[in-house]
């Protein structure tokens, strides 16, 4: 396992290939080529050779050789970003020291020095192939010479999955429930529980001896980063089970009040009434200021449409009085009228009629 810092200051746990996988990849990868080999010696020195001397044919085959020594991992790494049929068999990938896909100047780097230095080339890979296989077993992500010059080393994708937990070391156990309620993990750092996660996975796997070695060492790490102490007698397996316990505990209450903060932020944000719309303003009126609404008072009228919602008209109409004089009318200076608010029959007792006031 091998921790890379991206450029976004991303910390990645990834695996690194063990040597044996990278050694039957490169296998797979130079039965490949030697295949491809062969038929480009066949094409051209015998059916070049009818049409082409021995020199052309010479070079012919040297171009197919160079071809395909550098071209097939540079053109397959490339594309497929790390892999080679024999890497793809194998499930590992090349990928770059930050962690990201390889680039092409990155697959070319090392083609040319596993052709030219590490094993193709005679006498070079006299010195290059040891070399290689010593920088491999020595260097913490297994780097050959090749990622060495290209900053890129080898993954495994195909991890095996883990084994989950027994049902023993999912809880705390009843006699550490009082102690765990007290319990401070503020300390305790991701690679020891990592750590003491997987002996818990491996417990019935483990032999008698190693099971109680391992767990004794792994108690003591974990309990120099937690307070208080665990009760005297406490079996390492059952310590380190109620920690791990507590933490997930612990960890799935934040998530899901950190998920409820945001859940309620959103629906408070979806229930927040929206701020009525400003009035606009009418259209310009002579003697009223722009941008304000104009009086809405009684609207006054002409004098012939007084006449018609007076029922003014020829004597004898419906709208005259019983004396055939027509309805009283207050007529303006500037020859219009005003029709006021009807008036409330007397004794009405306040009823409304249906009419809305003006104000």
């Amino acid at each position: 396992m091998a921790e890379v810092v991206t450029g976004e200051a991303v910390v990645l746990d990834l695996t690194v290939a063990r040597f044996p996988s990278r050694i039957l990849a490169l296998l797979l990868d130079v039965i490949v080529q030697l295949v491809i080999i062969f038929f480009v010696a066949t094409v051209a020195f015998v059916a070049g050779a009818r049409h082409l001397n021995g020199a052309s044919a010479a070079a012919v085959f040297l171009s197919g050789l160079v071809g395909v020594l550098v071209g097939y991992p540079v053109i397959f790494e490339t594309l497929s970003r790390g892999k080679t049929l024999g890497k793809l068999a194998l499930g590992i990938r090349v990928v770059s020291d930050d962690g990201g896909p390889e680039r092409f100047r990155q697959a070319l780097i090392r083609a040319l020095s596993l052709v030219f230095i590490e094993f193709w080339l005679p006498p070079f890979n006299v010195i290059g192939l040891p070399a290689g296989l010593i920088t491999s077993m020595v260097s913490a992500k297994g780097k050959r010479l090749g990622d060495l010059f290209a900053g890129t080393f080898v993954i495994q994708e195909r991890v095996p999955q883990r084994s989950d937990l027994a049902p023993a070391f999912t809880v705390v156990p009843p006699e550490l429930a009082q102690w765990a309620q007290h319990l401070e993990l503020s300390r305790l750092s991701d690679q020891t529980a990592a750590a003491a996660s997987s002996y818990l996975r491996r417990f019935y796997q483990l032999v008698p001896a190693a099971r109680a070695q391992i767990g004794f060492q792994l108690a003591s790490a974990v309990a120099a980063q937690v307070s208080p102490p665990p009760p005297a007698g406490t079996p390492p397996a059952a310590f380190l089970g109620a920690v791990l316990a507590v933490r997930r505990e612990r960890e799935q209450a934040r998530l899901r009040a950190r998920l409820g903060a945001q859940t309620q932020a959103q629906w408070q944000g979806a229930r927040q009434p929206q701020p009525p719309a400003p009035a606009q303003a009418g259209p310009d009126v002579p003697g009223v200021p722009s941008g304000t609404i104009p009086y809405s008072g009684p609207v006054p009228l002409t004098k012939a449409s007084a006449d018609l919602t007076s029922g003014g008209g020829p004597p004898g109409s419906a709208g005259e009085g019983a004396d055939g004089s027509p309805d009283q009318v207050v007529t303006e200076p500037d020859d219009t009228v005003t029709v006021g608010p009807p008036e409330r029959p007397q004794g009405s007792g306040g009823e409304d009629y249906g009419f809305a006031a003006p104000f």
